[in-house]
C-alpha cells in the first residue's frame, strides 16, 4: 500500500484513545484517508504480524502512511498534520497558551495513558481494573488542577486544540475502567461540550469501520 500519491493511510483500532487522538485530528482538518484497521486483540494482536511490524517496528497504533512517509506516535503525527494543514489550527498562536497546550498533551499522553495501555494491563492480571483506575484518578487529580488555570470553553481557552484531541479519548479510558468522574467537574464538562462537535462525534470509538456490532452507535 502506497500512500505517496492518494489518500493518506491511517493504521488504527477502533478503540485506541492514541488513534482516536488522530482521527479527531483528521477530521478537524478535513483530511479525507483510507482506514486499515489493527485488531490489537485478535489472532494474539495484529500488531505484532510481520506485515504490520515493517509499518511500524514498535507495533503500536496508530500509524499514518501520508506525503510518501510512514508516522507512527500520535502527537508527532498531529504535528505534521498541524505543520502541512495550518488551518484550523490546533497549536494557538499565543506562546504561553501553545506551551499550556503541549503541556496538558504530555501530562496525558505521557503521564496518564501509558500506565493504563493495554501491554501494561496485560501484565497486572487480575488487578488490572484496580491499576487503570489508580493512575487514570491520580492523572486526572493533577489535570483537574491544571486545568483551573487554563480552560475556557475548552482545555486552553476557547478554542479547539491539541490538548482536547487527548483529553476526550482518556475520558472515555477512565468511563470504560469505570472510574468515578464525580471530582473532576471542569474534564467532565469540557469533554462534553468537546463531545458535541463534529469531529469528535465522527471519530468517536462507536462509529468506526472495525466497531464489533454490538457497540457501534
Amino acid at each position: 500500500m502506497s500512500s505517496a500519491a492518494g489518500k493518506p493511510i491511517l493504521y488504527s483500532y477502533f478503540r485506541s484513545s492514541c488513534s482516536w487522538r488522530v482521527r479527531i485530528a483528521l477530521a478537524l482538518k478535513g483530511i479525507s484517508y483510507d482506514l486499515v484497521p489493527v485488531n490489537l486483540l485478535k489472532d494474539g494482536g495484529q500488531q505484532f504480524s510481520a506485515e504490520f511490524k515493517a509499518v511500524n517496528p514498535m507495533q503500536q497504533v496508530p500509524a499514518l502512511k501520508i506525503d510518501g512517509i510512514t508516522l507512527s506516535q500520535s502527537l508527532a503525527i498531529i504535528n505534521y498534520l498541524e505543520d502541512t494543514h495550518p488551518n484550523p489550527r490546533l497549536l494557538p498562536q499565543d506562546l504561553k497558551k501553545r506551551a499550556q497546550v503541549r503541556m496538558i498533551a504530555d501530562h496525558i499522553v505521557s503521564g496518564i495513558q501509558p500506565l493504563q495501555n493495554l501491554s501494561i494491563l496485560k501484565q497486572m492480571g487480575e488487578k488490572k481494573m484496580e491499576w487503570a483506575q489508580n493512575c487514570i484518578a491520580s492523572g486526572f487529580q493533577a489535570l483537574e488542577q491544571l486545568l483551573h488555570h487554563t480552560a475556557g470553553h475548552y482545555c486552553v481557552g476557547d478554542e479547539v486544540s491539541m490538548a482536547d484531541l487527548c483529553l476526550v479519548p482518556q475520558v472515555f479510558n477512565a468511563e470504560r475502567f469505570k472510574v468515578d468522574m464525580g471530582p473532576y467537574p471542569t474534564i467532565t464538562r469540557i469533554n462534553k461540550a468537546l463531545l458535541e462537535l463534529e469531529a469528535f462525534k465522527v471519530s468517536h470509538p462507536s462509529r468506526q469501520p472495525d466497531t464489533p456490532a454490538e457497540l457501534r452507535a
